[in-house]
């Protein structure tokens, strides 16, 4: 089955210092029939204003993955970690048991925009963890790259999740890469244009989600296209 969902049908949050679309039910925002796709329960594509920012909040038995497309996040911790996240810096937070964190526009004049995407680990009640990494000397325009995984041995961020891999590419008009054709597959073009054999033309913004639905050929329409995918390989029993 192949599921277009444009990127004006997402749920919107639209407050002083956050301007966020919401793939999937979230905060105030809930419809039963909208909960997850496969194994991801969130995807959130937000822009927060200079000097915005998340304050501190609890998580509990979760993978959360930060992909900054543009300025800085600054990341602070209960478990002492701390980083800024900017465009080829990938970042994992494993809540585990129990964490706190807060996340911060880290410029005072600019806007960052970035995609946080929730994953369930394997194993609940694990101990808090974090990983930081700049991968922007080993990812290749025009190619998938394993920004995490719990698959991939070569994956740049470890995921608990061991049925899960997020895959992310930076595409120039004309080219192609493969849709894995896992059970649960679901695409996303953050930037840029492009289009899914069997699915047509995909607009920034705009997501498939795909069940049982084989490899398929993914190919930008335009220089500066980035997409995300996330293969997984079981799904999850949500309400």
């Amino acid at each position: 089955m192949i599921d277009i969902r444009r990127a004006n049908e997402r749920f919107h949050t639209h407050i002083d210092w956050l301007d966020s679309w919401h793939s999937f039910s979230f905060s105030n925002h809930y419809d039963p029939k909208n909960t997850h796709h496969g194994l991801l329960l969130v995807l959130n594509d937000d822009v927060i204003a200079p000097g915005g920012g998340f304050g501190t909040h609890p998580h509990k038995d979760m993978e959360i993955i930060t992909w900054v497309l543009e300025g800085a996040l600054e990341h602070r911790d209960s478990a002492g970690h701390e980083g800024v996240i900017t465009p080829g810096v990938a970042q994992r937070m494993s809540a585990g048991r129990g964490i706190r964190h807060s996340e911060q526009n880290a410029s005072r004049d600019e806007p960052v925009r970035l995609l946080q995407m929730w994953v369930p680990p394997d194993t609940p009640d694990i101990a808090p963890g974090y990983e930081q990494r700049d991968i922007s000397s080993q990812k290749r325009d025009n190619e998938l790259f394993a920004l995490a995984s719990g698959r991939e041995p070569d994956a740049a961020i470890t995921l608990h999740q061991r049925d899960a891999t997020l895959w992310v590419a930076s595409l120039n008009e004309g080219a192609t890469v493969t849709v894995p054709g896992a059970p649960f597959v679901h695409v996303m073009v953050s930037t840029g244009s492009a289009a899914l054999a069997g699915g047509g033309a995909l607009a920034a913004g705009d997501a498939v989600r795909l069940t049982d639905a084989g490899a398929l050929d993914l190919a930008a329409t335009a220089d500066g296209t980035e997409v995300t995918i996330w293969e997984m390989w079981a799904d999850l029993d949500v309400g």
